[in-house]
């Protein structure tokens, strides 16, 4: 997703996503189109768009005939995401540091102030809304937009993974916590300290996936 306002694509792409990761679609299951759009009310159109979106996080395969079967990503395959959106969202922070305008640093320190509150509510839809926003803004905040676009992108493609790890008890504590030394770094101007903030945060986001993971039996395998 993108924003704190979801697209109806965006918004079918987090329900299949999160009954893949629960166990409810189990690998190998074929995932029919017509089914999806009624259930949910809607046209094939999104449905399929959907599907498209979630073959780049490995969730599904699309196959000749067969159409949209629900895939088995591989903890490597994990691995190389998270490892990819850790640099790639350490490079923004750092950036940020350096190139954010006051209000652009004003903005990001008042949607943590936010998402502090979220977390305190214990409510994880809310807060992995507002968690995609506060990246977003990150990315922006850089003041490059190759590199913005990348960012965009890539997070797409970990954002089921990413949305998953809230579901862990304390989880979004310590991820505002996290997000505190990120944006406490950004606000004074501290490249080298906002770098390593993002970079040690998306570590522990991908450790908190793995640890889900493994709790509801779900796509990683045992290695």
């Amino acid at each position: 997703m993108s924003s704190e306002n979801p697209t109806l694509t965006e918004k079918l792409a987090t329900a299949i996503a999160d009954a893949i990761l629960d166990g409810t679609f189990e690998p190998g299951m074929h995932l029919d189109e017509v089914s999806l759009a009624q259930q949910h009310g809607v046209s094939r159109t999104p449905v399929r768009e959907a599907l498209r979106q979630l073959t780049t996080s490995g969730l599904i395969d699309m196959r000749p005939r067969r159409g949209a079967v629900v895939a088995k990503a591989t903890q490597e395959q994990v691995e190389s995401l998270f490892v990819a959106m850790a640099e790639m969202e350490a490079t923004c922070a750092r950036l940020c540091a350096l190139s954010m305008t006051p209000v652009e640093r004003r903005r990001l320190q008042a949607r943590h102030e936010a998402m502090t509150k979220l977390a305190s509510g214990g409510d994880p839809d809310s807060y992995s809304d507002a968690n995609v926003a506060f990246h977003s803004a990150i990315y922006s905040g850089a003041h490059n937009a190759a590199l913005a676009e990348f960012a965009l992108g890539l997070r797409r493609r970990v954002g089921p993974f990413r949305r998953a790890q809230f579901r862990m008890e304390g989880r979004l504590t310590r991820s505002n916590q996290e997000h505190d030394a990120v944006v406490r770094a950004i606000l004074a101007g501290d490249a080298a300290g906002a770098h390593a903030a993002m970079l040690h945060h998306v570590s522990l986001v991908e450790d908190a996936f793995e640890a889900f993971s493994y709790r509801t039996a779900g796509v990683l395998p045992a290695s």
